[in-house]
């Protein structure tokens, strides 16, 4: 008997939301694309993949981030956000995975996924969808941070007050 091999594509329950960390790979979402029913209208997919820096705005160093959510309203908010952001023209699919947890330096946090038909056409969405889902989607952030004398010490950041600090050069 011939050896089969399988190839199965997992079919993401949700397009946009949150997600337990590990939940879906990097993978899962760009062959989830692949199997829209527009995908031959597609010439671009464009990608935004955000990851735990070493180093807090306020300059400070990063140990981890653990991610808490308010999922039944994030899960809405991104829905709408990418439903939003599909009606724009030339855009087939939108797609934001944000991950909650317990994060190290590097790893991914959230996935977000434009594709359509030309490139002009996914960076600007793209940019959109990133800006949307950190300014709307109740998300919090707890930083683990090193002070100068090597204690480790942790607080939650909020969106509003990373957005509004500069950052230390």
């Amino acid at each position: 008997m011939p050896l089969v091999t399988v190839y199965l594509v997992v079919d993401l329950v949700k397009h946009c939301g949150v997600h337990k960390k590990g939940a879906v790979r990097l993978e899962d979402v760009l062959n989830s694309v692949k199997q829209h029913p527009n995908y031959s209208k597609v010439g671009a997919v464009a990608f935004f993949v955000g990851t735990v820096r070493g180093e807090s705005l306020k300059g400070e160093t990063v140990k981890g981030l653990e991610l808490e959510a308010y999922n039944e309203k994030a899960d809405e908010i991104l829905e709408n956000i990418c439903k939003d952001l599909k009606a724009r023209k030339g855009i087939v699919d939108v797609q934001i995975h944000h991950f909650t947890g317990k994060f190290d330096l590097g790893e991914d946090l959230v996935y977000v996924l434009v594709a359509g038909g030309h490139r002009k056409d996914v960076f600007p969405v793209l940019e959109d969808a990133v800006e949307r889902y950190k300014k709307e989607a109740p998300i919090f952030k707890k930083e683990y941070v090193k002070d100068v004398k090597g204690k480790v010490k942790s607080y939650w950041v909020s969106e509003r007050e990373s957005t509004h600090s500069k950052r230390k050069k």
